[in-house]
């Protein structure tokens, strides 16, 4: 279409589409709800706009000239699209089934242990778990949420805050006695690396604290996976700096203890994140209200174990 001609209206390339569809102008009136002449006459607009004829106009019945069949192509794309588009954003395709991604250690530590709560009041829904490091960009798939550890800033995409996160040192507790003081306790006690990309920030700041204490980092084993480094803590290999929302149950069974009295914020923290529609699904805001809801036990945690650990110190990345 040359620069500066105006583009055919709408209505004509509605008209157009259903006539091509069915090749006939009386099917494309009757599925629009006009008229007739009212088909016609938007056909022939739309052909003195483009300088071109669409149909060959027989006795019983209208077929597509080259140039009708070429538009039509196009035309039938874009629609589609249109649909979709408006399809998106006022209807859930699969309102009874719901399909989260997750990081695969909340996933696993966390969330599983909870989905069947979730589901004795949500028992027409199908929930499907889908553990992945990744930010899906929701095409091409039937995802509808995400579970995310980030700063909120998805481009194209809606984020909601779940909970802030907190950093704190654990090892097993055979590794070490509360009459030691904190040189004594790391001495011999390996640090655990998280090589994952959500903790580069961790080491230099325990490299720090630990010069303070003329401690150098005695650190043989790097882990990139969460669950995987609170294996290891379990199996008494080591002390690291891992996320509470993780090891808080763990803390408080006694299973893992803090060997030293420090504390970091994340710089990252757990979103929900989807396109803005997906929050306007009823089993999205079903979810939402009681997943926000149960992580409340976790922001309980935290405070009370600050509140039993006085003597706590933050340490500023």
């Amino acid at each position: 279409m040359a620069i500066g001609r105006s583009f055919p209206p709408l209505k004509s390339l509605q008209a157009f589409r259903y006539a091509a569809q069915f090749l006939s102008f009386k099917e494309a009136a009757e599925t629009l709800f006009v008229t007739q002449a009212a088909v016609s006459q938007q056909i022939k607009l739309l052909e003195s706009t483009l300088g071109v004829t669409l149909f060959d106009r027989q006795t019983r019945q209208v077929i597509l000239t080259p140039e009708g069949q070429y538009l039509f192509e196009y035309i039938e794309k874009a629609f589609h699209l249109l649909e979709e588009g408006v399809k998106g954003i006022t209807e859930d395709p699969n309102p009874n089934t719901l399909v989260i991604s997750s990081l695969p250690s909340f996933a696993s530590r966390w969330l599983v242990p909870r989905l069947a709560a979730f589901q004795n009041q949500a028992e027409s829904i199908n929930l499907h778990l889908s553990p992945s490091l990744n930010i899906d960009n929701f095409t091409n798939n039937d995802l509808d949420i995400c579970i995310r550890l980030g700063q909120g800033n998805y481009e194209g995409l809606k984020s909601s805050l779940l909970f802030e996160e907190n950093l704190v040192t654990v090892c097993h507790p055979d590794l070490v006695r509360k009459d030691e003081s904190i040189y004594q306790r790391l001495t011999n006690i390996p640090f655990i690396a998280d090589s994952g990309p959500d903790a580069q920030h961790i080491r230099p700041t325990i490299k720090r604290f630990l010069n303070d204490f003329d401690l150098p980092i005695t650190s043989h084993l790097r882990i990139g996976d969460s669950t995987a480094l609170i294996e290891a803590l379990l199996s008494k290999q080591g002390f690291a700096m891992t996320r509470f929302g993780l090891v808080y149950e763990l803390l408080e069974k006694g299973q893992l203890v803090c060997p030293v009295p420090i504390y970091m914020k994340s710089r990252y923290d757990f979103y929900l994140v989807a396109p803005s529609p997906h929050f306007r699904y009823q089993k999205v805001i079903q979810f939402k209200q009681w997943i926000e809801k149960e992580v409340r036990v976790i922001n309980a945690a935290w405070k009370k174990h600050c509140l039993d650990n006085p003597d706590f110190k933050e340490m500023k990345v």
